[in-house]
């Protein structure tokens, strides 16, 4: 299906299709935006410690060879790193944004000629509120720094549940509304205000869902990057120590088991 892009990239703005049939919601990054996501600081600081802190907070077992789908997988940073934490027999990435998913070519052409695994890498053109796979297809969604783009978030859990097989695991890893809404961040990224949550709004959504978890299931990192006010900058100098449960709670991190 083709889509024409036509939003433009404003704070809060939907992003709608022009089809007739297809209408897509979310928010465009900015052009910083793509540019950092293709940094060492994003791969480094932000996908693989995230990647890492899913797979510690998984506490079922996976199949040999698993089908992960990454949704949102934008320019295909995640695949390589997802194949060395999970070796899965296959990868889906799914993204609306065509130019990302040129980017994202030459990331699984690279993943062929990596040591220790290999595994089918297929991307697709689509909407993370209608992915294009069947019902039951995955073991594994991967769904990172994504969400908070998206503006019809239920029916993209409703998707996400959907092509899970029963007891798939939905590996979560999202950014809160105190850091999207701060200063700095809304200077330099766009994001849909209005859907923005709490670490335990997003729990809260994810259960409702059909998801189950437990709280050996759930981080909540408060990782430097994640500070917009400082960038941990007062801790580092040791003048300020926010402890869990005294802070605003910038990242949650779930490991979620499709329940029923």
């Amino acid at each position: 299906m083709t889509y024409a892009l036509l939003a433009s990239i404003v704070a809060g703005e939907k992003f709608v299709s022009s089809s007739e049939t297809s209408s897509v919601a979310f928010v465009p990054e900015t052009a910083f935006g793509l540019w950092f996501l293709r940094t060492a600081t994003w791969e480094h600081h932000v996908l693989r410690v995230a990647i890492n802190d899913l797979k510690r907070l998984v506490d079922t077992t996976l199949p040999a060879a698993p089908v992960i789908v990454d949704v949102g997988c934008g320019q295909g940073q995640s695949l390589r790193l997802l194949g060395e934490a999970f070796r899965p027999g296959r990868i889906i990435g799914v993204d609306f944004h065509e130019p990302s998913l040129v980017e994202a070519q030459d990331a699984a052409r690279a993943c062929s000629r990596g040591d220790g695994w290999a595994c089918e890498i297929e991307l697709l053109h689509g909407d993370c509120a209608q992915l294009p796979l069947p019902d039951a297809s995955a073991d594994i969604v991967f769904c990172h720094q994504t969400f908070h783009h998206l503006v019809d978030q239920d029916r993209c859990l409703d998707e996400f549940r959907r092509v899970l097989k029963p007891g798939g695991v939905l590996l979560f890893a999202e950014s809160t509304d105190a850091y999207i809404k701060s200063w700095v961040i809304r200077l330099l990224f766009r994001h849909p205000m209005h859907v923005q949550k709490s670490a335990d709004g997003y729990l809260d959504m994810i259960r409702n869902a059909g998801f189950a978890f437990g709280s050996q299931n759930v981080s909540m990192p408060y990782l430097w990057w994640s500070r917009a006010a400082d960038f941990g900058l007062l801790e580092r100098l040791g003048l300020h120590r926010p402890l869990p449960g005294k802070r605003r709670e910038t990242l949650v991190n779930v490991a979620a088991i499709k329940a029923g």
